[in-house]
C-alpha cells in the first residue's frame, strides 16, 4: 500500500534530481535536494489539514488531487503565481518575468527578481493569512463533542454563537494591521478583502453542493445511487461530484495559502525558478500529497484524533505569522516549527488519550467513529 500511495513520489525524485543534475550539476543538484526537504519536513500540518478535507472525496477525487493537483501546485503556486505577482509588480510581461529570473541576479539588487517577489509579500501574506484565519475562526467557534485544549476551545465554541463573528472578527483585524503595518494599506486591504471573499465563496459553495448531496442521500435510502435511463450518473452522483469538485477547490486554496511562505522562503536558498520547480514543487508538493492520501487511507485521524486539533491551531499561527509579515517578515524555519510542535503536541495527546480509554475497556475506533459521524451532520445540517 505504501508503494502504491509513494511510488509516484519516489519516480519523480529520482526524474527531478536527475533534471536538477543535468541542468545546474553539483550545485544544481545539492540545492534541489535542500529544497525538497526544507518543503517535506516543514509542511506535515499541511498534509494534516489536507487529509482532513481528502477524507471527505472518493478514491477518484483522491487520484485527481494528485494528478490534477500536483499540476497546480508545481506550476501554479511555484512557477506561474512568483511570475505573475513579479510582473504585476515589475509591470512586465510572463516572458519578461521569466527571463529576469533566469538572469540570477543577487537579491539585493532592487531589479532582481527575488527583491521584486520580496516587495510584494505584504500583499500575498495579506490574502493568504485572511483565508487561512477565517478557516482557523471557522473552526475555532464550531462545537465539537472532541475537544483537545477544553480550556480554551470551550469557550470559543460558546463565543461563536454569534452569527457571522468571524467575518466580523477577521475584517477588523485586517483593518488594524493594514492600517498600523503595511507601508501601502491600500493594497494590503484589497489582498486581504480578495483572501476573506476567496474564502467564503469557495467554502460557501463546497458546503452548498455538501448538504445537498447529503439531502439527496437521505432521500433515496442511505444512497441508492441508480444510473438514469440515459446510461449517466445519477442526481445524487451529479450532487456528490460537484460538492467533490468544490471542496477540491477548496484544498487547492488551502494547499496555495500554506505554500507562500514556502515559495518567499525558498529564495533564501536560490532564486533559479528552474530548481525551485524542481525541489520545492515537483519534489516537495508530491510528497506533502502522498502524505495525505496517507492519512485517509490509513484512518490515522480516526485513530489520533487531536491531530486534526492540532492542524487547526498550526493554521491559526501560520495565519497569524502571515498577517504580521504584512510588516514584519518572521522566518520560514519558526513558522514551520510551530506547526510541526501543534501537531507533534496533538499527536502525544492522541496517544495518551487512547491508552486511557484502552485501559477503561472503551473501544477508540469507535468513540472516533461516532464523533466524526456527528460532527459531519452538525455540519451539513441534518
Amino acid at each position: 500500500m505504501n508503494l502504491r500511495i509513494f511510488g509516484w513520489s519516489y519516480a519523480v525524485t529520482v526524474l527531478a534530481l536527475v533534471a536538477a543534475f543535468l541542468y545546474g550539476g553539483v550545485k544544481g543538484l545539492i540545492l534541489c535536494t535542500i529544497l525538497a526537504i526544507l518543503e517535506i519536513s516543514l509542511s506535515f500540518d499541511n498534509a494534516v489539514v489536507n487529509a482532513t478535507v481528502l477524507e471527505r472525496m472518493d478514491a477518484f477525487w483522491q487520484r485527481i488531487f494528485l494528478t490534477v493537483g500536483i499540476v497546480i501546485a508545481v506550476f501554479g503556486m511555484r512557477v506561474l503565481f512568483p511570475l505573475l505577482i513579479v510582473g504585476i509588480t515589475a509591470d512586465l510581461n510572463p516572458i519578461q518575468a521569466l527571463t529576469l529570473a533566469l538572469e540570477q541576479r543577487p537579491a539585493s539588487d532592487p531589479t532582481s527578481y527575488a527583491h521584486l517577489l520580496d516587495e510584494a509579500y505584504p500583499q500575498i501574506a495579506s490574502f493568504g493569512g485572511m483565508f487561512l484565519f477565517m478557516l482557523f475562526l471557522d473552526w475555532t467557534f464550531e462545537n465539537r463533542d472532541i475537544k483537545w485544549l477544553t480550556w480554551l476551545e470551550r469557550p470559543l465554541a460558546r463565543i461563536g454563537q454569534l452569527n457571522r463573528l468571524s467575518i466580523v472578527l477577521a475584517v477588523i483585524v485586517l483593518v488594524l494591521l493594514a492600517s498600523t503595518l503595511a507601508a501601502g494599506p491600500a493594497a494590503v486591504l484589497i489582498a486581504g478583502s480578495l483572501g476573506l471573499i476567496t474564502y467564503l465563496l469557495v467554502n460557501g459553495l463546497g458546503d452548498f453542493f455538501d448538504q445537498a448531496g447529503r439531502a439527496q442521500l437521505e432521500d433515496l435510502g442511505q444512497g441508492d445511487a441508480r444510473s438514469s435511463r440515459n446510461g449517466g450518473p445519477s442526481q445524487l452522483a451529479k450532487a456528490t461530484g460537484r460538492a467533490a469538485f468544490f471542496l477540491f477547490l477548496y484544498l487547492e486554496m488551502l494547499d496555495a495559502a500554506f505554500s507562500f511562505d514556502g515559495v518567499i522562503g525558498a529564495f533564501a536558498i536560490t532564486t533559479d525558478p528552474i530548481l525551485i520547480a524542481l525541489g520545492l514543487g515537483l519534489i516537495g508538493a508530491m510528497f506533502v500529497r502522498s502524505l495525505t492520501v496517507f492519512l485517509v487511507r490509513k484512518g490515522t485521524l480516526q485513530d489520533y484524533v487531536y491531530l486534526e486539533h492540532g492542524a487547526h491551531w498550526a493554521i491559526g499561527a501560520l495565519s497569524v505569522i502571515l498577517l504580521v509579515g504584512i510588516g514584519y517578515h518572521v522566518n520560514e524555519v519558526v513558522t514551520g516549527l510551530i506547526g510541526v510542535a501543534f501537531i507533534g503536541a496533538a499527536f502525544l495527546s492522541s496517544v495518551q488519550r487512547n491508552r486511557r480509554l484502552a485501559a477503561e475497556g472503551v473501544d477508540t475506533h469507535k468513540t472516533a467513529d461516532d464523533a466524526a459521524e456527528k460532527a459531519a451532520h452538525q455540519h451539513a445540517g441534518i
